[in-house]
């Protein structure tokens, strides 16, 4: 029973994402981006923010590497 309910998991996994599939956004309306003239608009970049979190990140793995090589037995770490 156990085998049959992670089966029906899974599947439901892989085929649920494809049936919900959104469409696209809308063509921009003919003649310009709007009552501002603009053109299309760009999202926000995200460059900047990844790569401080991935900083952040880095900082932390080094940090508990530091702390369970620091102490002899892992079981006194505190999280």
């Amino acid at each position: 029973m156990k085998k049959l309910l992670a089966i029906v998991t899974i599947l439901l996994f892989f085929i649920l994402p494809m049936i919900s599939l959104a469409d696209g956004p809308p063509p921009p309306p003919p003649g310009g981006g709007g009552p501002g003239g603009g053109g299309t608009p760009v999202g926000a970049p995200i460059d900047g923010g990844l790569g401080i979190l991935l900083a952040l990140g880095l900082g932390y793995g080094a940090f508990k590497i530091y702390k369970v090589k620091k102490v002899e037995d892992p079981a006194e770490i505190e999280e």
